[in-house]
């Protein structure tokens, strides 16, 4: 229990730290949302590159099983989720208020940056804290640090279509619950991420989020970037962008009319009626 201890203490660091820079920016430049998004993306690959180590190495390392690293995830996202209100670290999230056009191409692209950027630091931090090797499992993690196992474990065009479907359910659940309190709208996500994670940990573990994939797969050897990216940046592209034309009818970027949906009213009178009316 000592190892999953430790790496209870390492969550709650990273949050607490996450969450004080959070506040500390929010009173100091309010204005600078690409901030936010480098502190979201850096919590959130900072947890998941932890949550990882005990999947691949937790049950014969320390006896944590499958249950062990599904109870952590579904927590790391659901307080993500509470602490990071209004920020995902998610380029997907990013990209689709561009295409609704919330924001503009400036802000997306500085937004963008710093989500890999924050992931990028995670990663830094993640091989630092390993180095320590606290635990049997983080020295086994150490030494397997230039050896990792890829998450794609399938051929490329299945691996595109699992993100591209996890993606479209992710953020049409996203979109339906967007009006929703934080409080619910966050477990119910996070147990949304958990189950998509579960159902395709065999096929590419359904990241939906270009940034924590590029953190958490695209350093292991036995695929190429541009497969990479095929799969963990295109796929969740697709499936965001195929999300927003089912829930709203269109993308505001592109598109002003509405083309799935349309806007007659839903109730008519009967013809009965109408014609007896007609008469009069």
């Amino acid at each position: 229990m000592s190892g999953l201890n430790i790496s209870l203490g390492y969550f709650i660091t990273v949050v607490a730290i996450g969450a004080f820079a959070r506040v500390l920016l929010v009173q100091k430049r309010p204005q600078w949302s690409f901030l936010a998004e480098f502190i979201a993306a850096f919590v959130l690959v900072a947890c998941r590159l932890e949550v990882q180590t005990i999947s691949e190495i937790g049950q014969w390392a320390g006896g944590l099983g499958s249950d062990v690293t599904l109870t952590m995830l579904f927590l790391a996202i659901s307080v993500h989720g509470v602490i990071m209100q209004g920020v995902t670290g998610n380029p997907s999230v990013t990209l689709m208020g561009f295409l609704q056009k919330e924001t503009g191409v400036l802000s997306t692209v500085l937004s963008l940056a710093g989500q890999f950027a924050g992931a990028q630091l995670a990663l830094l931090l993640a091989g630092w804290y390993w180095t320590m090797e606290l635990t049997d499992m983080h020295m086994i993690k150490n030494l397997m640090t230039a050896e990792c196992s890829t998450s794609l474990q399938a051929p490329l065009i299945q691996g595109t279509i699992t993100e591209v479907v996890s993606a479209l359910a992710f953020h049409l659940a996203a979109l339906s619950l967007h009006h929703r309190s934080q409080l619910l709208r966050a477990p119910l996500l996070a147990l949304l991420l958990t189950f998509l994670y579960y159902v395709g940990s065999g096929y590419t573990s359904a990241y939906v989020n270009p940034s924590l994939a590029y953190a958490l797969t695209f350093t292991c050897p036995g695929h190429t970037m541009a497969e990479y990216a095929l799969v963990y940046w295109l796929g969740p592209l697709v499936g965001m962008t195929l999300a927003l034309l089912l829930y709203r009818g269109n993308i505001p970027l592109f598109f002003t009319k509405n083309l799935l949906f349309s806007k007659k009213t839903r109730f008519r009178s009967p013809k009965g009626k109408n014609s007896e009316e007609k008469r009069k």
